[in-house]
């Protein structure tokens, strides 16, 4: 008789004291039906995730519940014409980490049509770095380069010593547009002028409460990261035919804003949707990523943990501790 390899997984179950996340040893049998079989490499871990590791039924509707929005490494098994043993591969978004397990474990199933072939010049560890964060932060770097370019004035990125927010100046720094850098760490501002940044300002800079249902115009476009009163200032605030591509809601999930900037100054607001972006552009993005948009990231913005430290840098990034982007490595855990 043969006995299945088994592998680590960071397993979410739910506990009398709630919600509980820990190294567990999982077999094939185990992971959810999929026509395409991985060994992951690396994962990566998301403000989203984080929340999947608390039991967010927002994020992750039912447990147990493997986290990782996103991995990329190896086919082992495929039944699928459109992928084989052996391709490099990566996987973001669909319902990969949410209504289905993933990334944080060593071998992930999935359905062929969430298979990304790995872009030349990326490997498992790059396309990581970027991993949702980067595909995110490159739909919104398309939103503003489609409408707005870049001798028209500055552009600011909210939320941006986060995993979209350095990438996405990073990007927009190479490709000619001066950015201005939002951020509540003030002992980041050398990173972020190393990563592109012309200006660096503090949260309250791009936060109005008067209630003047317009502000002076300030950017040409933005790229918001946070939502809530945040993402209403720079509406508010967004020149003449400017756009904010907006992506998240860690600031809060309601918009205090009138139609003005819209009917007036013609101001476009571009959602940024990457769980559910299409086949095609997604591999544009990913184009973009290994092509002409490619970035590195200083060294001190990469942190490399196992399935054991994964806890602990949950605690670390819901506390907002957290600046640049968080690698898994899930077949490296110790645990036994």
């Amino acid at each position: 008789m043969t006995t299945t390899p088994r592998f680590p997984a960071f397993l979410v179950r739910d506990t009398p004291e709630g919600a509980a996340g820990s190294v567990e040893w999982l077999g094939r049998d185990d992971l959810p039906a999929g026509e395409v079989l991985i060994e992951v490499g690396y994962s990566s871990l998301n403000y989203k995730d984080a929340l999947a590791s608390r039991g967010n039924k927002g994020v992750a509707p039912s447990l147990p519940h493997v986290p990782g929005i996103d991995c990329a490494g190896v086919v082992v098994e495929s039944s699928s014409d459109t992928v084989s043993a052996g391709d490099e591969v990566l996987v973001t978004g669909y319902d990969l980490g949410g209504a289905s397990w993933g990334g944080w474990s060593g071998l992930v199933r999935v359905p062929a049509e969430w298979v990304v072939p790995m872009p030349a010049g990326l490997d498992a560890r790059a396309a990581m770095i970027y991993g949702t964060a980067g595909f995110t932060a490159a739909q919104c770097v398309t939103a503003v380069s489609d409408r707005v370019a870049p001798e028209a004035g500055d552009v600011v990125v909210t939320g941006a010593t986060g995993g979209v927010g350095v990438l996405a100046v990073a990007i927009l720094s190479k490709i000619g547009y001066r950015v201005t850098a939002v951020t509540g760490k003030s002992e980041q501002e050398a990173m972020l002028r190393e990563l592109g940044a012309s200006a660096v300002v503090g949260r309250e800079a791009v936060v109005d409460e008067s209630g003047r249902p317009m502000l002076k115009e300030k950017w040409s476009a933005a790229v918001d990261t946070v939502g809530g009163a945040t993402l209403a200032t720079l509406l508010r605030s967004t020149a003449h035919r400017g756009v904010v591509a907006a992506c998240g809601l860690v600031g809060g999930a309601e918009l205090p804003l009138t139609v003005y900037p819209f009917i007036l100054r013609g101001v476009t607001l571009a959602g940024i949707d990457s769980a559910k972006c299409p086949r095609e552009p997604r591999l544009e993005m990913w184009r973009r990523l290994a092509g002409d948009w490619r970035v590195e990231l200083p060294a001190k913005m990469i942190t490399e943990i196992t399935l054991d430290g994964v806890a602990g840098r949950v605690e670390e990034i819901l506390s907002g501790q957290v600046a640049g982007r968080t690698l898994v490595l899930p077949t490296r855990s110790s645990a036994a």
